[in-house]
Parts: structure tokens; C-alpha cells; sequence
């Protein structure tokens, strides 16, 4: 027997029990507490490490502390009638006063300082009675959430009271980027219309300077000939005069 098997404390003392279905993790607790007043170094051992994960592994327990110590069963395919060897050891040993290297607290550690607990793991699948209460309890479950949430609740207003606010905030946003884009819409159609006005007044613009470029060649054209008549009739009646005198 080592010194530390009278002082700590294991529950449960010697099986960690599974209850299927084990489609899923199953996990169960190890409770290890130190009720003496020097610290304590523990560590978790395991004959099928691939199907076990236990969280913690190894640590330190304070004094008249407890550590809680999860084992997850990974899922597998159980057979009843496959008897199950699977077991645990939690080594235990005083941690000295200055500790650095748990690595080599455990290697420097003599077989007499240490203490080895162990525990059979059993498998039990739930009886019929046990599926039937489960289901009736899953059942009621959704009743007893329902009473609870008909009870007082303090939080739910104010969240629906903070909902509500932010919601108006949001419709405000809304309202106020539709006006803008009425704005900005009403703002290029009336740029639309002062780009063809524009057009129109250059287009007139155009119309009038050309008619009045050919108006001035007609009027060009048409002094052509008067004026030659002119010279004609000038021509003539200096001949004629000179003629007669």
C-alpha cells in the first residue's frame, strides 16, 4: 500500500460505468479530491487510449481541493456479449515544494511515493423501461420550456424593446435612402432635359446662321445682273451719243 492510497479520494472508487447507445461520445465523470494539505500530482492512464479521451490527463490538485476529470468514450460498434477489458489507473504523487517539470517529477519518482488506483470501465445499454422514460421526458420537456418561457422574463422585453428600436433605426435608414435616390433621379432627369434643350437651341442656332448664308448668296447672285445692265445701258447711250453728235 503507498501513503497516498489513505488520503485520496475517488468517486467513483472503482468503476467508470457507459451508458449506450454508443452511436454517440458518451462521457462520464471522475471526481478525484485531495483532502490533505499538500499538493498533489495526478495523472490518467488508460489499457485503450485511442478510445477514450480524457480531458484533463494529468495536473495538480491543490490542497481540500477536488478535480473534476471527464472521460469521453468514443462511438463503436457494441457487441453484449463481448466482455469488456478496458480499464483506468490515476497515479497520484505529492508534488514537491518547488515544481518545474512534471515530466520529471514522475520519472524521478520512487515506487514507493506513488499511489495507483484503478477502475474497471462497464457498458450498460438502457433497459426498455429506461427508453421509455426517456421519451416521456423529452416529451414534457418542450411543456416545461414553454411554462418557463410564459413565466416573468426580465430580458426578453428589453431585447424586444431593443429590436424594435433598431428596427425603426433601419426603416428610418430606408426612407431616407429612397428619398435620396428620388432626389438624385429627379436630379438626372432634369440634366437630361437641359442636355436636349441645349441641343435644340444648337441645332435653331445652326438652321439660322446657315439660311442666312444663303440668303446673302442669293442676293449676291441676284445684283449680278442688274449691275451689268447698268453698265449695258451705260455703254449703249455713250455709243448712241456719239453717234448722233
Amino acid at each position: 500500500m503507498s501513503k497516498l492510497e489513505q488520503i485520496l479520494i475517488l468517486d467513483p472508487p472503482n468503476d467508470l460505468k457507459f451508458k449506450g447507445p454508443f452511436t454517440d461520445v458518451v462521457t462520464t465523470n471522475l471526481k478525484l479530491k485531495n483532502p490533505s494539505d499538500r499538493k498533489v500530482c495526478f495523472k490518467v492512464k488508460t489499457t485503450a487510449p485511442r478510445r477514450y479521451c480524457v480531458r484533463p490527463n494529468s495536473g495538480i490538485i491543490d490542497p481540500g481541493s477536488t478535480v473534476t476529470v471527464s472521460v469521453m468514450l468514443q462511438p463503436f460498434d457494441y457487441d453484449p456479449n463481448e466482455k469488456s477489458k478496458h480499464k483506468f489507473m490515476v497515479q497520484t504523487i505529492f508534488a514537491p515544494s518547488n515544481v518545474s517539470d512534471m515530466e520529471l517529477v514522475w520519472k524521478d519518482a520512487k515506487p514507493d511515493d506513488l499511489m495507483d488506483s484503478k477502475l474497471r470501465c462497464i457498458f450498460e445499454l438502457p433497459s426498455e423501461n429506461d427508453k421509455v422514460n426517456d421519451i416521456d421526458s423529452s416529451k414534457s420537456a418542450p411543456i416545461l420550456n414553454a411554462s418557463k418561457q410564459d413565466g416573468p422574463s426580465v430580458p426578453k422585453p428589453s431585447s424586444m424593446s431593443m429590436d424594435d428600436t433598431e428596427m425603426r433605426k433601419l426603416m428610418e435608414e430606408c426612407k431616407r435612402l429612397q428619398s435620396e435616390m428620388m432626389k438624385l433621379a429627379d436630379e438626372n432627369r432634369q440634366l437630361k432635359d437641359d442636355g436636349l434643350r441645349m441641343r435644340k437651341v444648337a441645332r435653331s442656332d445652326n438652321i439660322v446662321s446657315n439660311t442666312g448664308g444663303l440668303m446673302g448668296r442669293d442676293n449676291g447672285s441676284n445684283s449680278l445682273p442688274s449691275l451689268l445692265v447698268v453698265i449695258a445701258a451705260i455703254f449703249i447711250g455713250f455709243f448712241l451719243g456719239k453717234f448722233i453728235l
